[in-house]
């Protein structure tokens, strides 16, 4: 038996052809119809279906493909079928292929039907609308558009997802062979239609795919696909084929999607002397508002591709003459241009100048490069435009542009370019080293590029947690290439690591007051604000930044920019906003290809779902950033994820699981992070009892308290207090707790935020109900159960709502109203236990949670399996609705 076909990305077409298959089989015809432009596997999709019914023994196949040369020889299709010269009558045919089957399923495969002559059409298509139950005839047709199959059910395979282009590509060149930037330029070029990945591969030589040697440009191959779209236009009138180019050409100087100016086109057309027959271009050419698209991308390309030079460069010179001097009629000079032009492409790199945004200043650069005639520099200007397309987060162009800078190995710019693409993609180390080699190429000639080299160093080296890299990046920026919002920011962050707080923070202090407006500046005052602790400006800088860098267009500072913004409003308490804002960040961060980012990012949604969505979200989120933080050794997305997880294992009531992710990350994480962890590892230690409850000590959880303890006189967090005072509470002395709580509440009730004081009143009653002061414990908990409520904490309102009802007081935890009835004629303390065992909780589990014995648990959950009447922990479970 044969292996059926290997398609990718064609699952849905697959599915609709073994669906017609089966019921074909079963003695029920039917009718598909193909349509989509050359290339996109309709000759694929048929053998597959042909094979599939072949392998299945189930009956003939008639497979047959149009030859052009005898599109109007009257009958011709039909004869090539089933070798039936002369007309057939309209129920001939499929008198004819029933006979042809014998009885058996008969399946019936036309390619290119489009091609067949006007006859053979019509009948095909009356057999095939005659086909249904108790025929055991079914027609495969594959055709292009407006071939005269009206009428019957169609199936329009589109381009080739990245995924299934990917792997297409691997089949074609073997997965270990083409280079990263090789792949992405074919990738990119084929524009997902497998015919023309496929011809674009079988050109490049195997140097090429793997990268040692250059890639030709442009990229050969695929011409068949091409000439194949430009051949659906060509019984059209010249007039109308001549606008199709003008419209084409157009496109030129316009943003990537964004059609060409109706407005435009018509002008080149009434200046072309150009009267098209109205209608002619109608399914080529669409309208939208004041823009023209072609309903193909690729009819573009192979309009522009079929032309001859003269003519594509005649129209590009009509089209440049009639639009204002400026960027667009010079990017319509240089698609005219014969050859290099060296004034034209200083001009063009003139104009490759903010305002202008990063994408169009790219283009402008490509094409100033391809006109230079000096080789060191149209290396360059391609390097030039390697950076403005990593700014527009399109990295995969970037890194082909400086494949072609080549030319110059020890191109500061090039390196730039190259460290920056590691820092959003790479291990941060390796990026950091690269960005330091930067500097030092480009401080003798471009102070301003080593200084963003340097910026860029210090962003990878605060990723890594290497606090001395950090350090050294920054104070490698000397005074006169800092700029006047730069200067404050580099020597207050220097200040505060040093350990020179209160200058520090007078520095930091004139970054969040400085007015600035660039993109970078406002982060680093967001960067600022959260050292400083002042999350409230920390919060206003980073929304001012992600206005400013979505102004600019610079999509590549976009995902950074929300996940600054995000992680503010998470230390900030503001959980959905945060949610918000990450996951735009995340969308963001895949679509401008920036997998460090979005490693960053998922740690900010995990510890965002660790408070409102619970465990089984904060751990999807979680293992995201560590499996993306570990290979490229970003420290504090390790340090934010760990620390997610265990505030999870927190509201879970695992505190031992708690205390051992949060005992070597309090030691050992992010050196700017790892102090917000310590309240959630001192709470865990003590619940799990792993900390010595007493008024000193050297044990680690002690140690911790008194590093925490120094660590708040450097923020000004307002929440930092508080939470020292309820790390205190749960180290002291009985006699000293109580108002060790109280001095916490009362900081909180200073500083706000729901979470955090609900967490204190959470323990303070915790501490009261394990004293047998169940009546004080009450009103702690309840309020605690309320704060958690308000600020959209389930799990740890769940946490909440036992504590009190194991204080006596009578309360359903939400979502609950299901087992309340099983559970009415327990105490609360067996209700307790039996929730905690119906969730699978060991006995040894539930004493721990509780602070209660094994002995304890064992004698009420033999008391709880009378009075439910159930024999097992499986019964129970099933009972309280918590079954698998």
């Amino acid at each position: 038996m044969r292996s059926p076909l290997r398609l990718y990305g064609r699952s849905g077409e697959i599915a609709a052809l073994d669906a017609l298959l089966t019921r074909l089989h079963h003695g029920d015809g039917g009718a598909l119809v193909l349509t989509a432009p050359p290339g996109s596997g309709r000759t694929a999709l048929l053998a597959h279906a042909a094979a599939t019914h072949r392998d299945r023994v189930a009956g003939p196949v008639l497979h047959v493909v149009a030859a052009p040369g005898e599109r109007w020889v009257p009958y011709s299709g039909l004869h090539a079928l089933l070798g039936t010269p002369g007309p057939v009558p309209p129920d001939g045919l499929l008198a004819l292929l029933r006979r042809t089957g014998g009885g058996r399923p008969l399946l019936v495969c036309v390619d290119d039907a489009h091609l067949w002559d006007p006859d053979s059409r019509a009948a095909l298509a009356s057999a095939a609308r005659r086909l249904g139950p108790g025929t055991p005839v079914a027609v495969l047709i594959a055709a292009g558009d407006g071939a005269g199959f009206a009428g019957l059910p169609a199936l329009r395979p589109g381009p080739l997802d990245d995924e299934a282009a990917a792997g297409l590509l691997d089949r074609l060149t073997g997965a270990d062979r083409a280079d990263p930037v090789v792949r992405g330029e074919v990738l990119r070029e084929a524009a997902g239609n497998p015919g023309l990945l496929t011809g674009l591969t079988a050109r490049l030589t195997p140097a090429q795919l793997a990268g040692r040697t250059p890639l030709p440009h442009p990229l050969p191959g695929g011409e068949e696909v091409l000439a194949a779209h430009a051949d659906r236009v060509g019984h059209l009138p010249a007039a109308s084929r001549t606008l199709l180019l003008i419209a084409a050409a157009a496109h030129a100087h316009e943003p990537e999607g964004a059609g060409a100016d109706l407005a435009l086109v018509r002008r080149a057309a009434a200046s072309a002397a150009i009267r098209p027959t109205p209608g002619r271009t109608t399914g080529v050419l669409r309208l939208a508002g004041d823009r023209v698209h072609f309903g193909e991308p690729l009819m573009r390309r192979a309009l522009l591709h079929r032309a001859p030079p003269d003519r594509r460069r005649a129209v590009h010179a009509l089209l440049a003459g009639l639009l204002a001097p400026g960027y667009a009629a010079l990017i319509q000079r240089a698609c005219a241009s014969p050859g290099p032009d060296a004034p034209l492409a200083a001009a063009l790199e003139a104009a490759a100048a903010p305002p202008r945004p990063p994408a169009d200043r790219a283009t402008a650069l490509v094409h100033a490069a391809a006109l230079t005639p000096d080789e060191a520099d149209r290396a360059c200007r391609f390097a030039a435009a390697a950076e403005q397309y990593r700014l527009a987060g399109d990295p995969g162009r970037a890194r082909a542009l400086l494949a072609r800078a080549a030319a110059a190995p020890g191109h500061g710019p090039a390196h730039r370019t190259r460290g920056l693409l590691a820092l959003a993609d790479g291990p941060a180390p390796d990026a950091h080293e690269a960005l330091l080699t930067a500097a030092a190429l480009l401080a003798p000639h471009d102070p301003g590029g080593a200084r963003d080299a340097l910026l860029g160093a210090a962003e990878a080296a605060w990723a890594a947690g290497d606090a001395l890299g950090y350090l050294d990046a920054l104070t490698r920026i000397p005074a006169d290439g800092a700029d006047r919002d730069l200067v404050p920011y580099r020597d207050g962050m220097c200040a505060v690591l040093r350990g020179r707080i209160g200058a520090g923070h007078l520095l930091l202090r004139r970054c969040l007051d400085s007015g600035a407006r660039a993109p970078a500046a406002l982060l680093r005052a967001g960067a600022a604000g959260l050292v400083l602790g002042d999350l409230d400006a920390a919060c206003r800088a980073g929304a001012r930044a992600l206005a400013a860098v979505t102004a600019s267009g610079a999509e590549a500072l976009l995902p950074q920019a929300l996940e600054h913004l995000a992680y503010a409003e998470l230390r900030a308490g503001r959980h959905a906003r945060a949610r918000a804002h990450a996951l735009d960040g995340l969308r963001a961060a895949r679509r401008t290809g920036r997998p460090n980012t979005a490693a960053h990012l998922h740690a900010v949604l995990a510890l965002a779902a660790s408070v409102e969505s619970g465990a089984r979200e904060c751990a999807a989120h979680a293992g995201a950033a560590l499996a993306g933080a570990a290979p490229h050794g970003l420290v504090q997305a390790e340090t934010l994820a760990t620390w997610a997880l265990a505030r999870a294992d927190l509201a879970a009531g695992r505190p031992a699981e708690a205390a051992a992710r949060l005992d070597p990350l309090v030691r050992r994480g992010h050196f700017a992070t790892r102090m917000l962890a310590v309240p959630c590892y001192v709470e865990a230690s003590v619940l799990a009892g792993r900390a010595a409850v007493r008024g000193g000590g050297a044990d680690p959880v002690a140690e911790a308290v008194a590093e925490f303890a120094v660590w708040a006189t450097r923020t000004t967090d307002p929440q930092v207090p508080a939470q020292l005072a309820r790390c205190r509470a749960l180290l002291a002395p009985e006699g000293e707790a109580a108002g060790r709580y109280g001095e916490a509440l009362a900081h909180h009730d200073r500083a706000g935020g729901d979470f955090e004081q609900a967490r204190t009143r959470l323990l303070f009653g915790s501490w009261l109900r394990r004293r047998r002061r169940t009546r004080e414990a009450r009103e702690p908990l309840r309020d605690a159960l309320v704060g958690f409520e308000r600020c959209g904490a389930p799990a740890w309102a769940a946490r909440a709502s036992g504590e009190l009802r194991a204080a006596g007081a009578a309360v359903d935890p939400p979502g609950c109203a299901g087992a309340a009835a099983p559970l009415a004629g327990l105490t609360p303390q067996q209700a307790r236990i039996a929730r905690c065992v119906a969730e699978g909780a060991t006995n040894r589990e539930v004493a721990r949670r509780l602070s209660v014995s094994t002995r304890t648990v064992d004698h009420h959950l033999r008391n709880v399996f009378a009075a439910l009447g159930v024999r097992s922990r499986t019964e129970l479970a099933g009972l309280l609705g918590n079954g698998r």
